[in-house]
This record gives structure tokens, sequence and C-alpha cells, in this order.
């Protein structure tokens, strides 16, 4: 009998390596770049297109591939809450809807991201976002986005999905991924029953009701 010997490497690939360094966000290294970066950023314009993602290894995770027909733009988004339109401070209402600054957005703001790219640049669809930096001021995300009229794109059938008529302006409407997640569609069963669809479509499945013949 021979015996053999299987030996299993354990050497990580280069975009493994990349993603545990931006797993460690507070070590020194990642610091002085990201304060180096933030920077640069904020000398940009609030939507650049870039050559290359500032993150490859996150790029190809949410879908990005370096051919024809992807790109991607980052986009600055401003912190803070959203405060509310009124004049002088006058709301006209309940003491209970008197609230002027502390009101939240119940979007993320990489749903915002995607969604003011998504009307910059009406002719691609808008496939994944990522964070990329933030400081006191600004957040930057980087949004990969694909050209349905590209050829490569139309003959590909991993990513030609994305060419029907029906993923137009799909982060406007909740389908990326930070839209499912702001929409609570990460959750299932328990505690979720009242989410899907969508919760207006489930607030009037329960509140309607159905007879068997016309009235």
């Amino acid at each position: 009998t021979v015996s053999v010997l299987y030996c299993v490497s354990t050497a990580m690939g280069a975009f493994m390596y990349l993603n545990e360094l931006w797993k460690k966000k507070s070590s020194d290294v990642m610091r002085f770049v990201q304060r180096v970066r933030s920077w640069e950023f904020r000398h940009q314009h609030t939507y650049v297109s870039i050559q290359h993602p500032t993150r490859p290894e996150k790029a190809r995770q949410v879908g990005y591939k370096t051919k024809d027909g992807y790109s991607v733009f980052r986009i600055r988004i401003r912190r803070g809450g959203r405060k509310r339109p009124a004049h002088r401070g006058i709301t006209s209402g309940k003491p209970s809807t008197a609230g002027i600054l502390g009101r939240k957005l119940a979007k993320n703001n990489r749903v915002v991201a995607e969604q003011r790219v998504g009307r910059k640049f009406p002719n691609v669809r808008v496939l994944n976002s990522y964070w990329v930096n933030q400081d006191s001021t600004f957040m930057w995300y980087e949004v990969v986005c694909v050209d349905p009229q590209h050829k490569t794109v139309r003959n590909d059938p991993r990513i030609n999905w994305i060419v029907n008529s029906t993923h137009r302006h799909r982060e406007a409407r909740g389908l990326t991924s930070a839209g499912r997640k702001h929409r609570g569609l990460r959750h299932k069963g328990h505690k979720a029953s009242k989410i899907r669809p969508s919760r207006r479509a489930a607030w009037r499945r329960n509140n309607k009701m159905t007879f068997l013949r016309k009235r």
C-alpha cells in the first residue's frame, strides 16, 4: 500500500491580504493612509469618475469586473441628520412633531449615494456600492455602475440580467443591497412578516376586505 499525503495550502491571495488590512482600520498604517486620502478627497469634486477602485477586493466582492462596460464613481455625502425645512422653526402643529434638528433619514447614506449617482448618470445602471472613507464632515462611497448598452455587458450571461428594462433606476426603488438593508429585508421569519414585499404592500394586504363577489 502506498500512502499519499495531501498538503493543503494555507497561503492567502493578495485580495485576502487587502481585506484583512481593511478590517484593521484603527491600525497605524490605515489611519495614516485614510487621513491622507481624506485630505485628497476633500479637494476633489462631489462626483469623481475613477479609473481604478480604491478598494479592488471590495469592488470585486460587490460585482465589479475589470472589463469594458463597468465604471466606478466616487461620491461625497455630507454627514449628519436632515434638518427640517421649516421657516423660522415654526412647525404649526403638536409639540410631538415640532422637531427641527433631531430628525433622522430612514435611508442610510449608502443608499443616498447610489441614488445621487443614478440621477447624475442616468445612462448607466447602479450595481452596488461600498464605503471608502469619512471624516468629521463628509463620507465617501464608491458606486459600481454598468452600461446596459455595451456589447460586452449584453453578451455576458452573468451580468446581462441588468440590461432588462425592469432594472432601470433600481437604486431609486430600494433593490440594491443597501436598499434592501434599509427596507428591513435582511431579516426573515419571525418579526419580519410585515415587510414583504414591502411595508406599504403588507399594510394594504392586512387592512383591506376581499369579497367573493361584487357588491
